[in-house]
């Protein structure tokens, strides 16, 4: 029986990359973001839901659903946001269980549920142990400048919309910082593989 542990870090710590490098090990990881594309998928039921509250006009011309317009559409009107999580949470929530089995039954070493929201929403409660990737934010505000193409007030407000950094690193079980070189970061992620595998 494969154990399950969360893996989150706040905006541009580099959680993606270590996900990778976890998943290099032989780890199987759950995307949160992936799974959220998976349940409005053309042909899904979760498409169709959003398209009956929405309209046609978030669809882009194949079919698939625009995310772009949906999220101009819901961004900043708490209602039209609030049907969009009644649509789409419990369709994640069902499809990250049966995902979630999936892994626990089979021959991985372990599995990692990969998302950012993991502390705030509660859900790390019901994993195995925690990790947190976690950056400077200085590594972090560049990082975010670059990526997003935003001035350093812009970055800085990105940041400050998440929960603090420090918050999450108070209930994690491990901490894995990104602020070295990408071997500095492997070697950290092998230490902590080793430490998942041994439990």
């Amino acid at each position: 029986m494969s154990h399950i542990y969360g893996l989150t870090g706040g905006i541009a710590a580099g959680k993606s990359t270590v996900a990778e490098l976890f998943r290099a090990l032989g780890a199987r990881v759950l995307d949160a973001d992936k799974l959220a594309r998976e349940v409005v998928l053309p042909g899904s039921e979760g498409l169709a839901a959003i398209r009956v509250a929405f309209g046609d006009d978030v669809l882009a011309q194949d079919g698939s659903l625009d995310r772009k317009k949906l999220g101009a559409l819901v961004f900043g009107d708490d209602a039209k946001r609030t049907v969009l999580e009644q649509i789409t949470h419990p369709r994640i929530a069902a499809l990250s269980m049966q995902r979630m089995a999936e892994i626990a039954t089979s021959d991985a070493p372990y599995g990692l549920y990969e998302a950012a929201l993991l502390v705030e929403k509660g859900t790390h409660n019901m994993m195995a142990g925690l990790i947190v990737v976690a950056s400077s934010e200085a590594q972090r505000l560049a990082r975010v400048m670059a990526r997003d193409a935003l001035d350093e007030a812009g970055a800085r407000a990105r940041i400050a919309a998440q929960m603090p950094q420090a918050e999450k690193i108070a209930v994690a079980d491990w901490v894995i910082w990104n602020d070295g070189d990408l071997e500095t970061l492997k070697a950290r992620v092998v230490e902590v593989h080793e430490a998942l595998t041994r439990r």
